[in-house]
């Protein structure tokens, strides 16, 4: 199992907790990543939107591409997942634009195609907003335009989106044949997209089962599509302490419902915006990205347990937010991954019930 982290972008992940003691600031998320790497965790990922939409739309944001280029300047082998949307990004510029950050970067640039869904936000910044199959439409294209950008020497599209004529892209990106492209999604439409032209599939936050389930639909399409296998990642929120009681009184804090909460009116624009495949809960309203659904809250050992049920449905990389990050990314590090690293399956759930045992004795 990989473990990665949502870059904290906006401040925090929290709707209800206004201040979570992490700015949207360069100079606490290069902290967070160069104290990453020393801790062992293996990427970042850098989500992109010009407003805040975890704090609300007057609340900072940092802007993704441009922190990205200057993470890989403070860092030496974090992987650097930046979102991208096709929307407001033209694709040859942009496969210009990630071509020359994965050269900077030495080989650790990755890519997270994600298909607009805030109307508002794009009116705003005077970027066209398509309905939801025209968007995935759209992106079709647009993979298709970067993919040939890296890949040939003059490369020219014509499709109902775009149109490249005859470009030159050099130095193509240092990664062959191509820096991974990640993107998630649950609509049909989605699905297609990701298993037909990504190479990895990322889900929000759910239970193992569910993320067996849906692994295995998506392996099968990836088949009839052909290609290399895909590889998968889940979101998740963290929420561990010592004891459950504690960890559940956290939980209870953070999903406590603030009346007029700046998040509420962008939240229900994300809703509005995408199909997804379950109704929402107040929790999932409460953490980003449907975190708590993951289950990654208790003890070290309960969580550990949880990892390995993730790693058995066939999930590769957890992608984890916690409140306050920096020191609850210090606690998972400590206390958690140490459990899991190296092993896996029987051996694994061997050594987290020997611990319980010997705790209890």
């Amino acid at each position: 199992m990989r473990f990665g982290y949502w870059l904290p972008v906006f401040g925090g992940w929290l709707r209800n907790v206004p201040d979570e003691r992490m700015s949207a600031s360069w100079d606490y998320v290069r902290r967070l990543a160069q104290r990453s790497e020393t801790l062992g965790y293996d990427v970042t990922l850098v989500a992109e939107l010009n407003l805040n939409d975890i704090k609300g739309v007057d609340a900072p944001s940092l802007d993704a591409w441009s922190t990205a280029a200057a993470l890989a300047a403070v860092t030496e082998r974090l992987e650097i997942m930046v979102a991208v949307r096709p929307t407001f990004h033209p694709p040859a510029l942009l496969a210009k634009q990630a071509a020359s950050l994965d050269q900077l970067s030495g080989g650790r640039l990755t890519i997270n195609v994600v298909s607009s869904w805030w109307a508002d936000e794009a009116r705003q910044y005077g970027v066209a907003f398509d309905e939801h199959d025209e968007r995935y439409a759209r992106t079709g294209e647009w993979l298709s335009v970067v993919s040939g950008m890296w890949a040939e020497e003059r490369f020219s599209f014509a499709g109902r989106f775009y149109r490249v004529d005859g470009a030159t892209l050099e130095p193509k990106p240092l990664q062959r044949p191509r820096p991974t492209i990640y993107a998630g999604g649950e609509s049909e439409a989605a699905k297609e997209l990701i298993a037909r032209s990504c190479d990895a599939y990322l889900m929000h936050g759910d239970p193992p089962d569910r993320v067996a389930a849906t692994i295995a639909d998506l392996r099968a399409r990836r088949e009839r599509w052909g290609g290399r296998p895909l590889r998968f990642g889940v979101a998740g929120y963290v929420v561990c302490r010592d004891t459950e009681p504690e960890a559940r009184r956290e939980l209870e804090r953070i999903t406590t419902l603030r009346p007029g909460a700046p998040g509420f009116e962008n939240f229900g624009e994300w809703v509005n915006g995408t199909q997804l495949e379950q109704r929402l809960k107040l929790e999932d309203y409460s953490v980003s990205n449907r975190g708590l659904r993951s289950g990654l809250v208790g003890t070290p050992e309960q969580i550990a347990r949880r990892i390995v049920e993730f790693e058995a449905a066939g999930a590769e990389l957890l992608l984890l937010q916690w409140s306050p990050q920096l020191e609850e990314m210090e606690r998972f590090a400590e206390e958690v991954i140490p459990l899991v690293a190296g092993e896996t399956g029987r051996s694994t759930w061997a050594r987290i019930e020997s611990s319980i045992h010997a705790g209890s004795a």
